[in-house]
């Protein structure tokens, strides 16, 4: 389901890091020795949570297991609010584990350090041409080198109370016809109640949980042409540069509007995370959130008795083409220390197969990067949007983070604060602005020189 987001590491993190890693480096210690004469053992270290997610990976191992006698897994659980400074820790101490479950966004810094193989030589064609070239996109930099399998995604979808919805009179949008942003826009207006005008609705047309405002503002910012970072060719390579042009600022002027301005989304949702809206969901208090897929499952087993939702597909801008987001795909990866990079690239295309992804997928409530694995009558079924994810598939895109050295620094020293400022209100757009490019720039060009 979800995972979550990396933040600025505090002392106490780092402490914690620290101690998880040692069991890590414990657990990894003589991956490649053999469990028998001639026998090879991989270590796969995995970030499945939930527990039919782990199950779906624990099985997949087994049957590995049960049908090469040659080369067996070992499977080593991970944790995603601590995978990046375990796995740093891990590569420093020359322990890695043979293959990698992270996601893209943590790929950037671990290849350009050295630290994962590239798979271009050693991945079977099959693998290659499963997955759409979006998909590759979203790991592949530093010159063409590929350093994961993308195969699982995660897209943002309107999660919407389906009786205040019907009870309305504005339009149903659909994965082949969605709404507009000023669609969008005009329908929280129509959900909004405020029965004594004072400007403190009792039902909010919409709420924005922006607890971790960056990610969102990026990726959304795909649906209305923009993407914040754009890439160069120069006499030294590709060079990364921030910029906040119209297109790039038309969704988080939208989050700014709807919060301050037309009083239809709560400040106090600025402040939240996505589980924390559901009890005002719930409660009706808001009619529509924006949500991470995954996060249909939470809304399926907590939903109260009689509450009627359904999931909507996230709304595009305007002009031609605007009908995308960005996503940021989870991976499996390979360490570059690896002692039988072939063997474990075989694991990474066995657990990345269509069927498998498929499985996975299911497991975790999220999407296949594989076009056959997208066909799955289980992930087309209309029950839980599942049908709505699938379909939305086709529009989603490598987040414009993925592959800038010293995004994760901008995040946390510069966008962070600067958007939280902004859709509190206290600052304008041109102070965010000059926040976001300025000092962006001064961060992205010394990781760049």
């Amino acid at each position: 389901m979800r995972y979550a987001p990396r933040g600025t590491r505090g002392a106490a993190r780092a402490a914690t890091a620290a101690l998880l890693a040692c069991a890590l480096l414990t657990s990894c210690a003589g991956g490649g020795e053999g469990g028998g004469e001639g026998t090879v053992t991989l270590d796969y270290y995995s970030l499945a949570w939930q527990k039919e997610s782990v199950a779906a990976n624990k099985k997949l191992v087994a049957r590995w297991n049960k049908t090469h006698a040659k080369v067996k897994v070992r499977y080593v659980q991970g944790a995603w609010d601590t995978v990046h400074d375990q796995l740093l820790t891990s590569f420093e101490g020359g322990e890695a584990p043979d293959i990698i479950h992270d996601d893209a966004s943590d790929l950037t810094d671990f290849a350009y350090g050295g630290y994962l193989a590239d798979l271009r030589d050693y991945l079977p064609k099959g693998s290659r041409a499963a997955i759409p070239q979006a998909g590759w996109d979203a790991v592949t930099m530093n010159g063409g080198r590929v350093y994961g399998v993308p195969f699982l995604q995660e897209p943002k979808v309107i999660i919407a109370n389906k009786k205040l919805l019907e009870r309305s009179d504005v339009r149903i949008p659909t994965a082949h016809h969605p709404w507009t942003w000023d669609e969008f826009e005009q329908a929280a207006k129509k959900l909004t109640r405020d029965k004594d005008g004072n400007g403190k609705p009792e039902r909010y047309g919409a709420v924005w949980p922006m607890k971790e405002p960056v990610k969102q503002s990026v990726n959304l910012s795909l649906s209305t042409g923009g993407r914040l970072f754009t890439r160069e060719r120069t006499g030294d390579g590709t060079k990364n540069t921030v910029r906040f042009a119209e297109r790039d600022a038309a969704i988080s002027k939208l989050i700014h509007r709807q919060v301050n301005e037309d009083r239809t989304a709560p400040r106090s949702g600025l402040g939240m995370g996505g589980s924390d809206t559901l009890p005002g969901f719930f409660a009706g208090r808001y009619a529509m959130v924006p949500l991470n897929f995954s996060f249909r499952q939470q809304v399926q087993q907590q939903a109260p008795d009689g509450f009627e939702w359904t999931v909507l597909p996230l709304p595009r801008g305007q002009r031609e083409g605007e009908n995308a987001q960005g996503v940021v795909p989870q991976t499996l990866s390979v360490a570059q220390e690896s002692e039988h990079k072939k063997a474990a690239a075989d694991f990474v295309a066995y657990m990345t197969t269509p069927e498998h992804q498929a499985v996975l997928a299911k497991g975790d409530w999220l999407l296949p990067t594989a076009k056959e694995a997208l066909q799955d009558p289980e992930i087309n079924r209309r029950e839980d949007g599942w049908r709505t994810g699938a379909r939305i598939a086709r529009t989603l895109r490598p987040s414009p983070t993925l592959g800038v050295r010293g995004y994760a620094e901008w995040s946390d020293k510069v966008a962070t604060p600067a958007f939280q400022r902004y859709y509190r209100a206290d600052t304008d757009l041109d102070a965010l602005r000059d926040a976001l490019v300025d000092d962006g720039n001064l961060i992205l060009d010394r990781y760049q020189r």
